[in-house]
């Protein structure tokens, strides 16, 4: 008889979620994570009393107020707003596009100006059809802005030119007429004092939940799967069928990570790069997410460069093209055959970018359909 009623494979957000909710209803989870440590992505660690976000920065921003409520059980947050600053070959761009941005780029000083001038540059798409990336960009905010702040980091952040990747990439860019550089329109935004590594913790440590880290799912499946009940996996939901139907594709991401002997050096939590002769996308200041904390003279930066998705490599997001999309849809029916014994969730398993509130309410509307 399997030991467990739930096998989570993946100690990321979406698993301890889960994890955590099953256990509240009594059930028994065991939890396997291929990293020697639990929280996934939004692992952070005390480096110098500076809380650094080892896999990119993190941001937690939400509108819906029943998961901002229900993070708060495990962590107290603070105020952090994401005001992120582009440098373009040594120009500094407050984002997102907002009339700072605007008026450091055109010299313009009111909403009237501004706007006239986004639909003169917008005009160059007038009557026609996107057909790229490039041309969607332009459609929505012009050239310039395209030229300095979209273009090089796009295809930085996709390994292909602009020409080349698809219009639907781009659905929308924030354009605001105010001097406004809070990057999120969510009502409720921070992050947790003390990092995120804390919420995942507290989520498995309850007596009816095993963790077990630095051990591979892929390695011992057969006894894995014979331990529990039922299966809840958070991985590539391709790799769990072996790939038989194709590779989906994913992209990767390569971090640098320095210690510094000085109080500030950036005076900002995250700049982006946007020239690309620049190989990464942004620096993180890790410090500015809680407001200067950590010893004095020290500073932690972390560049993040974008890279190709090959076999062995961390998968951080799907691209989410045509092929890509058809693709998923076949593991899909798969994965639907399997439904009595495995569930999949979570970025990789449902093959769509989710930010963090939305990894949680994912989490939570299968515990509702579940329990």
């Amino acid at each position: 008889m399997p030991k467990y009623d739930y096998l989570v494979v993946g100690a990321g957000l979406f698993g301890a979620t889960f994890a955590y909710e099953a256990a509240k209803r009594g059930k028994t989870v065991k939890v396997i994570e291929k990293r020697d440590h639990v929280a996934g992505n939004i692992y952070t660690k005390e480096v110098h009393g500076i809380q650094v976000h080892q896999f990119g920065a993190h941001i937690f921003h939400t509108s819906d107020q029943a998961v901002w409520d229900y993070v708060h059980q495990f962590a107290d947050f603070n105020r952090y707003t994401n005001t992120p600053v582009a440098n373009y070959q040594g120009e500094m761009y407050n984002l997102p596009f907002n009339m700072n941005t605007f008026s450091k780029m055109w010299g313009v000083r009111t909403p009237k100006e501004a706007l006239a001038e986004l639909n003169r540059q917008r005009s160059e798409m007038a009557g026609k059809a996107p057909q790229n990336l490039e041309e969607q960009a332009i459609s929505l905010v012009g050239r310039d802005i395209y030229e300095k702040l979209i273009k090089g980091y796009t295809e930085k952040q996709w390994g292909q030119k602009a020409t080349e990747l698809p219009a639907f990439i781009i659905r929308r860019l924030p354009v605001r007429l105010t001097y406004d550089n809070n990057y999120f329109n969510d009502p409720y935004q921070g992050i947790p004092i003390g990092g995120y590594t804390q919420i995942v913790t507290k989520m498995l440590d309850q007596p009816n939940i095993t963790v077990e880290t630095g051990v591979d799912f892929f390695a011992n499946r057969q006894v894995y799967e014979a331990e529990a009940s039922r299966l809840l996996f958070t991985g590539m939901i391709d790799e769990f069928f072996n790939y038989q139907l194709g590779e989906l594709a994913y992209r990767s991401l390569r971090f640098e990570t320095e210690i510094l002997d000085e109080d500030n050096c950036q005076g900002n939590a995250v700049i982006n790069y946007t020239e690309r002769a620049v190989p990464y996308t942004r620096i993180i200041e890790h410090k500015h997410f809680e407001f200067g904390k950590g010893e004095k003279g020290k500073t932690v930066i972390t560049k993040e460069y974008p890279a190709d998705w090959h076999h062995g490599d961390d998968p951080y997001y799907p691209v989410n093209n045509q092929r890509n999309n058809d693709l998923y849809k076949q593991y899909r029916a798969l994965a639907d055959k399997q439904a009595k014994d495995v569930i999949f969730g979570g970025r990789l398993g449902q093959y769509r970018y989710y930010n963090m509130d939305q990894v949680v309410r994912s989490a939570l509307d299968l515990v509702a359909q579940e329990f």
